[in-house]
């Protein structure tokens, strides 16, 4: 029999790649999102509330999925209000099925297990990199830990596996996603070339000249994949990154060079991309309607706050895949292709000219 899915927060980047890849190795799948896609071929798509208990079982029905895959989390304005919100949505999900129903459950968190919330990000006592999988948690409150922690007490009573995927930040195809560093940069590239603007890196020296990695979104497809159906991966904890590490101030040059532009000297100050494109909404409009983009409102496309938020990291952000490659997964995503397949499609669907 087919494996059947239930890819939660299908509308994002790691729930819309897994879903496409899910379906393509014959999977019967579902995605649940506020508003999920309705584009995808072969996809049964479920409008639903994760904060509405009675909603979400009337939207789920009987469906019952063997494995789960989540992929979301809502942003809120306080940490002690991050970890009550995104708890409750793993919670309230999980207390849709009986025991015995599920096989495994896989949850998509990130390195801010290591490097804390948003609240103090990056920021007190930090462990020393590369971040490890068997590294304590932070002494800090963290809405990360919570949605492990319901998911921990779930599993233990319904009998389930689980696997919880640490990635870095996320390469990957989405619009209006609140954490898009690859089409954030598409998006300012664009302006620059359209502007003459120079292409002027946003983050910290540190950044600049250290070391780092990502994570494309079709990695993380097939580590989600993997783990949920690897006994060897059963109830783990894994880092997920592409393999490769490299440093912005060759990775600068590199998506300068796809856009067909001169990257500017790294400056002597920071200059966050929020201060750079405060007068750029009416300028990407512009843009979009000489070019018949799909997209005029920038907003929609560039997070430039998250894109700020992690090019401006003071410390050096390397990810041990060790782990992982242990157990069998062997994966391996050059981080500049990662980049230039995005361009290429957001070009393609006409996201950018």
């Amino acid at each position: 029999m087919a494996r059947s899915a239930l890819v939660v927060g299908v509308s994002g980047i790691a729930g819309n790649t897994l879903a496409r890849h899910l379906l393509r190795g014959g999977w019967q799948v579902s995605g649940l999102a506020r508003h999920p896609s309705r584009d995808m071929e072969g996809l049964h798509p479920i409008a639903a509330d994760l904060l509405d208990p009675d909603s979400l079982r009337a939207a789920l029905g009987t469906l019952r999925p063997s494995h789960v895959f989540i992929t979301t989390w809502l942003r809120q304005s306080t940490e002690a209000e991050n970890i009550r919100v995104n708890g409750a949505m793993v919670r309230n999900l999980l207390d849709v099925f009986k025991p015995g129903e599920l096989e495994h459950v896989a949850l998509v968190t990130g390195l801010k297990h290591y490097l804390g919330p948003f609240e103090s990000y990056g920021k007190g006592h930090l462990p020393a990199t590369p971040f490890r999988e068997e590294q304590p948690r932070l002494d800090v409150e963290n809405f990360y830990y919570a949605q492990e922690d319901a998911l921990f007490a779930a599993a233990a009573r319904d009998g389930f596996g689980w696997s919880v995927h640490r990635p870095h930040t996320i390469i990957g195809y989405a619009v209006g996603n609140a954490m898009n560093m690859g089409v954030t940069l598409a998006a300012y590239a664009t302006l620059c070339r359209e502007t003459e603007r120079p292409f002027v890196f946003p983050g910290s020296a540190m950044q600049w000249n250290g070391l780092t990695d990502m994570t494309d979104a079709h990695q993380l497809a097939r580590h989600l994949e993997w783990a949920s159906t690897t006994p060897a991966a059963r109830n783990q904890a894994l880092n997920i990154v592409n393999g490769d590490v490299f440093r912005w101030s060759w990775m600068w040059h590199r998506l300068a060079g796809w856009f067909g532009l001169e990257p500017a000297p790294f400056p002597a100050e920071t200059t966050p991309l929020e201060a750079q494109l405060a007068d750029a909404e009416p300028i990407w409009a512009e843009i979009a309607a000489r070019h018949h983009l799909i997209e005029p409102n920038l907003a929609r496309l560039a997070s430039a706050w998250h894109t700020d938020a992690d090019l401006g990291r003071p410390i050096e952000c390397v990810t041990d895949m060790s782990k992982s490659r242990r157990l069998g997964f062997l994966d391996y995503q050059a981080t500049d292709d990662a980049f230039f397949d995005l361009f290429t499609r957001l070009r393609e669907a006409r996201v950018i000219p």
